[in-house]
């Protein structure tokens, strides 16, 4: 299992930024804070997917450099 790259964890935290400035921009009626704070989620959300794509990437090539690694094993016995 890959660790959690960096694009994951920043998209979360920018997420969690935009969530606090939506909720803001409504308790105070200001429409432009909103309207930020749900672009800047909507950014985060984004860019967290494209983390876990990447990590879908590398855990799919990690197993095929053991599978490889497995079948030169094998034909080395």
């Amino acid at each position: 299992m890959a660790i959690v790259n960096k694009d994951e964890v920043k998209g979360k935290y920018e997420q969690a930024k935009g969530t606090i400035k939506d909720k803001f921009g409504e308790l105070t009626g200001n429409e432009k804070l909103e309207a930020e704070g749900e672009a800047q989620n909507a950014a985060g959300e984004a860019q967290e997917t494209w983390g876990k794509f990447k990590r879908g990437v590398s855990e799919t090539v990690d197993s095929v450099g053991e599978a490889i690694s497995n079948v030169g094993k094998k034909a080395n016995n």
